[in-house]
């Protein structure tokens, strides 16, 4: 099931904007002091580094995604989530507007 709403956040309104525009989110802090970003990849193929382990899960749109290490681009649609290890990297390709959750730790 795809996440509608996320109650009782702090939202960071100062965007993070990265890759020229092609990504933009906006960190949010739960009441009990969890962060999570949420925000939209443009269509681009894009590299991105990880300092925490991450929860990448699909709202909205589609993207493909290739782990550090491997070969394979796995599709990932609404309701989907995946997961990338901390200090690693992952492509991603998006051809249609990709609305994303994402996880941290």
């Amino acid at each position: 099931m795809t996440t509608q709403t996320i109650d009782g956040v702090t939202v960071n309104t100062q965007a993070n904007v990265y890759f020229d525009g092609k990504c933009v989110s906006h960190g949010i802090t739960l009441a009990d002091g969890t962060k999570k970003s949420v925000g939209v990849v443009l269509p681009a193929t894009l590299t991105f580094n990880t300092g925490a382990p991450e929860i990448m899960e699909c709202v909205a749109g589609s993207c493909e995604y290739k782990l550090d290490g491997t070969d394979t681009w796995i599709p990932s649609n609404p309701g989907d989530k995946f997961s990338i290890p901390g200090n690693s990297k992952f492509d991603i390709r998006v051809t249609e507007s990709y609305h994303y959750i994402c996880h941290f730790g």
